[in-house]
């Protein structure tokens, strides 16, 4: 049992693209890379951020962990239909806290229900 919090001890900026429409929630089909390497002693992932690159339809993104061999949905994020212009921005969204620890060999991925295109950057995290 850790008797000291995990704090990040080396910060890291990370981001990954998705594009592929996928509508399996257990791991098949298209899932992003990795969005970073994890550090010897682990990562931490605080915070994400979420944005759409143009229009968008009802559907979901979807994150998953993979531990080197399988994956696991994480959380599924509603995504809404917007047509962004000059006065509606696109469809974003912003996960503060998350707290998830990933140990090595683990990684952090991603899938969009609709063949759209989303930026997906983490905002604050890094190497344990």
């Amino acid at each position: 049992m850790a008797t000291s919090p995990l704090y990040v001890g080396t910060i890291k900026s990370a981001q990954v693209q998705i594009a592929t429409a996928n509508t399996a929630r257990d791991g098949t089909g298209t899932v992003s890379a990795a969005l970073f390497t994890v550090g010897a002693n682990g990562s931490r992932v605080d915070d994400l951020r979420i944005v759409a690159a143009g229009t968008t339809t009802a559907g979901v993104v979807r994150m998953f962990i993979h531990d080197g061999t399988n994956f696991r949905l994480l959380d599924e994020f509603l995504v809404t239909a917007v047509t962004p212009s000059a006065t509606v921005p696109v469809w974003q969204l912003q996960l503060f806290n998350l707290g998830i620890v990933l140990q090595n060999g683990w990684s952090l991925r991603f899938s969009t229900h609709n063949a759209e295109s989303f930026n997906v950057v983490m905002t604050r995290g890094g190497d344990i």
